[in-house]
């Protein structure tokens, strides 16, 4: 007789006794069981990689009642890493929808339910509840505390706190009571955030709700802006120092003009920002440094391979830095058509996961909001960043003493103190400058 049909048993006789010495017999740490409600199904957000716990629904392609097949597209998520449309893994009608448009939904739970009739109970079981290790469910009782596990009442303070699992082991971890944490999430949920913000203040301002304006609007901090958030907090870890030169863009303007001419490259858009991604990677090929990054022990130093550069964006979700792979085997061409290419995924704000992944080194055109110096912030693990400023027309002296008009820009970077040294990062932005001055030389790579 199956596990299931003994425990059914068990069930209906009611015996504590009896389930104590069945769970004995089975050596089972715990147990649970799962109900499917004939071929009602629901579909859970499956894992969508890069580490993500959560995302943000943006829009529903489909509506309770619908009709859809494999492979339809169900919603589209926006992560704090990228934007991603959720496709059904089953045919079936829409029973329902378990979010609201910017509702957060966690991985691994219910997206919609559906109903498969004609399809095979076995495939049904799979899109159930699982048991995850984060769940702490006692040996010697079966109930639904799984699924409660995200509410607890504070003993000490009688207050219902609204955290994963995970985060509720990270306060332990820290000695942390929850109760005294307002929780930024959705219902006062606490989330990861919350603990660290706790820690680095102290606890200070976050006990205590803050008084606000009625008049006043309150925005939860979400994707792109909210990988910004993190990214940003990691960068201040990070001993700062930053080196700024300027470079004359003169002979490469004119060079940018005599290409948009020929037929070929008109409808490519060729900026100075594909030949500064070039000459950064071509620098990068004498000083591999740059390239590099520290483990997370801080006790190696790990060079990369391939040249894969951030190119920060102003998006309409706010700063993105999405990466051009593989630059060090790309031509000028190349390098300005995939730079097209994610602009025009910026200005919708949506990006391929690969997209915003796997970034070595990275840069950013403050110029064309009207910058000329800047302090680039480093993006982790990353150790440098380069950010170019805004062209003009300035008075210079040529060779002979007398004074012509140049166009120069700014460029400032930044990189990581506990390895790379002063001269060296003087060294690879010589070598950048020698390139843009030269164009030809850029091309060469000399």
């Amino acid at each position: 007789m199956s596990h299931f049909s003994n425990l059914c048993r068990i069930l209906l006789s009611n015996s504590k006794n009896n389930l104590q010495s069945y769970e004995k017999h089975c050596q089972v740490r715990s147990l649970f069981t799962t109900f499917i409600a004939e071929k009602n199904v629901a579909f859970n957000l499956s894992d969508i990689g890069e580490g993500i716990r959560e995302v943000v629904i943006k829009e529903w392609f489909v509506k309770v009642g619908d009709k859809v097949s494999q492979f339809d597209n169900i919603c589209e998520v926006q992560s704090d890493k990228a934007s991603v449309t959720i496709t059904s893994r089953y045919d079936g009608i829409i029973t329902k929808l378990h979010y609201n448009i910017d509702d957060t939904a966690l991985v691994g739970k219910p997206l919609v339910d559906l109903d498969v009739d004609g399809q095979d109970d076995s495939k049904s079981a799979e899109m159930k509840e699982k048991f995850t290790p984060d769940v702490d469910i006692q040996p010697t009782s079966i109930s639904t505390s799984y699924i409660k596990e995200d509410k607890k009442i504070d003993p000490q303070e009688g207050k219902e706190i609204l955290c994963i699992p995970s985060v509720r082991r990270l306060a332990k971890e820290h000695k942390i009571n929850l109760s005294r944490i307002m929780g930024s999430g959705k219902n006062g949920r606490i989330l990861k955030e919350d603990i660290i913000k706790y820690l680095e203040t102290d606890g200070d301002s976050i006990t205590q709700k803050r008084p606000v304006n009625s008049d006043s609007k309150i925005e939860p901090i979400s994707g792109f802006r909210k990988a910004m958030l993190k990214t940003m907090t990691e960068a201040l870890k990070i001993p700062h120092f930053v080196y700024s030169d300027e470079i004359t863009v003169t002979k490469l303007s004119d060079l940018r003009k005599e290409l948009q001419s020929i037929e070929e490259l008109r409808e490519t858009k060729i900026t100075f920002m594909p030949f500064f991604i070039k000459a950064l990677s071509n620098a990068l090929l004498r000083y591999p440094l740059i390239n590099s990054s520290l483990d997370e022990k801080c006790e190696n130093v790990i060079y990369h391979k391939h040249h894969n550069v951030g190119v920060a964006m102003d998006t309409t979700a706010g700063l993105a830095v999405p990466v051009i792979k593989h630059v060090e085997s790309l031509s000028v061409t190349e390098i300005a058509v995939k730079l097209k290419q994610l602009s025009v995924s910026g200005k919708k704000g949506v990006f391929a996961p690969d997209d915003l992944t796997g970034g070595t080194i990275s840069i950013s055109n403050i110029g064309i909001v009207g910058g000329t110096y800047t302090k680039p912030v480093i993006l982790p693990p990353q150790v440098a960043i380069l950010a170019i400023g805004r062209s003009k027309t300035l008075p210079r002296f040529d060779q002979t003493g007398s004074v012509i008009a140049e166009q120069i820009l700014n460029v400032s970077a930044s990189a990581d103190h506990r390895i790379v040294d002063g001269a060296t990062m003087a060294n690879f932005i010589r070598t950048v400058k020698r390139q843009i001055e030269n164009p030809y030389l850029l091309l060469l790579n000399l």
